[in-house]
């Protein structure tokens, strides 16, 4: 009987053992891409003048004059920690799962968002990324079970471009001042378009702004298949940005609400996150 039930157990603690090694390697190659992305943050960064954006289309320019106070240091990595709502269901059955997860953003070098979820007894956690040529999307039940991988692929790859240009609008807009790979444009009176272009990729978004020059939504053609055919294509992706608070200098909206097929029916925002803290981490500024 003893040797019946070792010979149950012993399989059983190494398969375990395995999924516990498999997720450790997952929570490594996070903090590994993250500590990458925190170090392109520059360490002697200019301050801003609205006498850089004077000759932006007047929608853009009065984006940039509200979300960055003058003289404020331009850093372009952002460390995010928020709480919020997450559904992996459907418009009429969101089942939406309590939110609690961080970020680094580093447009237009990537991203590591890195969470955890739960409804009742069942949680969910991992992280989405994206830099140097790759991404992923990592996700286990219970800590233990692997229930999404994908990764190594284009079209994930120019999915998660997409995403993390957008959430430069929402809380690194200093990464978006012109540059050379970033190009903005008239939309109409109140909505300008920034062009990213990076390693190969190219990432539009229309920004639309208030009468302050407040950016209330963002939409852009993210390449996805989050649709009924599970097939990659462009569709509009967009979410409603509230609640600004001051950060170093920065206005940033600290209530996002986002989702698949953006102006359409079919719209629900699966993704409402409520942003507890904003950090711009620099050599020069230990501790931050």
């Amino acid at each position: 009987m003893k040797m019946l039930l070792l010979a149950t157990l012993i399989p059983i603690g190494l398969i375990v053992g395995g999924l516990l090694l498999w997720r450790w390697s997952d929570h490594g190659a996070d903090r590994r891409i993250g500590a990458r992305l925190a170090a392109t943050q520059p360490a002697r960064p200019a301050h801003f003048d609205p006498v850089m954006v004077a000759e932006l289309p007047d929608p853009a320019r009065r984006y940039f004059q509200f979300v960055i106070r003058p003289g404020t240091p331009l850093y372009t990595v952002a460390k995010i920690e928020m709480t919020g709502r997450f559904s992996l269901g459907t418009k009429g059955a969101p089942n939406y799962m309590a939110m609690t997860a961080n970020q680094i953003l580093a447009a237009p070098e990537g991203f590591v968002w890195s969470m955890s979820a739960a409804n009742g007894i069942v949680r969910i956690s991992g992280s989405d990324a994206a830099a140097a040529g790759k991404s992923w999307t990592r996700f286990w039940l219970m800590g233990l079970i692997p229930v999404a991988r994908v990764s190594g692929t284009d079209d994930h790859r120019r999915s998660a471009f997409g995403r993390y240009v957008a959430e430069a609008v929402f809380w690194t807009p200093a990464a978006l001042l012109p540059r050379p790979g970033v190009a903005w444009e008239t939309v109409d009176a109140t909505t300008a378009r920034v062009i990213v272009t990076h390693d190969g990729m190219e990432q539009s978004v229309d920004v639309m702004v208030d009468a302050e020059g407040r950016p209330v939504t963002v939409v852009f053609p993210r390449w996805s298949d989050a649709n009924p055919d599970q097939t990659f294509r462009l569709q509009p992706f967009g979410g409603f940005l509230f609640e600004f608070q001051e950060f170093d200098g920065f206005r940033l909206p600290t209530r996002v609400e986002a989702g698949n097929q953006f102006g359409t029916e079919a719209f629900f925002p699966f993704f409402i996150a409520e942003v507890t803290a904003v950090r711009f981490p620099s050599p020069l500024l230990r501790g931050r």
